[in-house]
């Protein structure tokens, strides 16, 4: 059971990265906890109308200090800025509960 999600959309604008942050995250995302639960371009707009991003990624984390601890793993963060110059990205973690159950 995962506590936390990570969402996010990814826009590659220079591929150079992508190869070398694949054969990395994997291992640093279940160093810290987390699994991939997606990634993918095939996904379909519900809602809406701004432009989709081309890659949609969601990764289950035990706790929200073990999303944050990959973040700022040293031997992620030279992956992470790489993903961020040769892509739009947005990343959002989000709790795993409903605020609006009764």
């Amino acid at each position: 059971m995962f506590a936390y999600f990570s969402v996010l959309e990814v826009t590659v604008t220079n591929d150079e990265w992508v190869a070398d942050y694949v054969a990395n995250s994997n291992r640093l995302v279940e160093r810290h906890g987390g699994k991939y639960l997606a990634r993918t371009t095939n996904h379909d707009r519900l809602e809406g109308d701004r432009e989709s991003p081309a890659l949609r990624i969601v990764i289950g984390w035990p706790t929200k200090q073990s999303a944050y601890e990959f973040m700022e793993d040293p031997e992620y963060v030279p992956h992470l800025n790489a993903r961020t110059a040769g892509s739009i990205s947005h990343h959002a973690l989000i709790e795993a509960k409903d605020d609006l159950a009764q």
